[in-house]
């Protein structure tokens, strides 16, 4: 396994970041989510091929991811130093007006949820989930700053906005001298690369690390070149509503498909080599529910992919509506 820094800061993570959303209550989220006995093998598997990086969200299963992200951390790793543990904050866990968004109200009220479910004092990174239209951004960054300050997050990070949006925050806490932001969580991999346009290059031009969500495009990049289907493929809407637009995606899967065929490794390995040979980018957030998707995510980190192979994969892809 490789480490780097995260953006510009002194922090270290591991390549490959485990997305913890696979993880939690069955009942209380989605038909694919894993219970606590079945993710502690995946879970385990990761940490022992040098994963140190785990990302979750309050609201993934209704809280019950954080609860089992805490439980299956502790135990398998010596010490709570051993790990960068990162959480997110916006959308609703329970019901009530003020049980979502980014008011300072929200905010404090999450992050101390957060630790209480994740069995711990602080998150290494806690970040906004997505922008919030209904509170003053300068709201925001002086409660996030003031969570920081408290020692209850290490260091903040963004996800999913426009590229305006992140340099609006960003300014606000820049001449206010407040905590900014050293990550953008963003939707980026061969089927998406919209993040290509504004965002990558200003996180880059900042350094703010990149560590992008679905980077097998929820699946689809896994399974090219198969008529293979998955439990989540099947129940997941959102699916249809990302990548189904491009009439090209067929063809950047049959390039993602060739290319493995030739190298004789998995499309999953091609996929994910390719967005790790992007600039700027820290750790792409793997979801895994089979031992097989923790391997390919490793063995991405050391599959080396020509200028010629990356350029072919690449080639294909034309510019689609954003989506968030």
């Amino acid at each position: 396994m490789e480490y780097v820094r995260l953006g510009t800061t002194g922090m270290k993570v591991s390549r490959i970041c485990l997305g913890m959303m696979s993880y939690g209550d069955p009942a209380k989220g989605s038909e694919w989510i894993l219970d606590e006995a079945a993710s502690e093998p995946i879970v385990r598997r990761a940490a022992d091929a040098g994963v140190t990086f785990f990302d979750t969200a309050d609201t993934y299963s209704s809280g019950s991811s954080e609860e089992v992200t805490g439980r299956l951390l502790s135990k398998i790793f010596p010490s709570r130093d051993d790990y960068v543990l990162a959480t997110k904050v916006f959308f609703p866990v329970h019901k009530g007006v003020n049980n979502r968004g980014l008011s300072r109200k929200h905010i404090h009220a999450a992050i101390d949820d957060s630790l209480r479910r994740l069995g711990t004092d602080h998150v290494d990174l806690y970040q906004i989930h997505r922008w919030d239209p209904d509170t003053p951004i300068e709201e925001t960054m002086e409660a996030l700053h003031d969570v920081v300050r408290a020692g209850k997050a290490r260091y903040i990070g963004a996800s999913t906005m426009y590229a305006w949006q992140f340099a609006k925050a960003q300014h606000v806490a820049e001449v206010n001298g407040w905590t900014k932001f050293v990550s953008m969580q963003n939707h980026y991999n061969l089927l998406y690369r919209e993040e290509e346009r504004e965002m990558n290059p200003l996180c880059a031009d900042q350094g703010v690390g990149l560590i992008p969500w679905s980077p097998l495009a929820r699946g689809l990049l896994a399974r090219a070149g198969s008529e293979e289907s998955t439990t989540r493929a099947g129940s997941d809407p959102r699916i249809d509503a990302l990548y189904t637009e491009a009439d090209n995606d067929r063809q950047i899967l049959d390039r993602v498909a060739q290319v493995a065929g030739e190298k004789e490794v998995p499309p999953a390995q091609v996929a994910l080599s390719w967005l790790l040979h992007q600039p700027g980018l820290s750790a792409p957030i793997v979801g895994a529910t089979k031992d097989k998707h923790v391997d390919d995510a490793i063995a991405a980190v050391d599959l080396a992919l020509t200028e010629k192979e990356l350029a072919f994969l690449a080639e294909p892809y034309r510019p689609r509506t954003v989506k968030q």
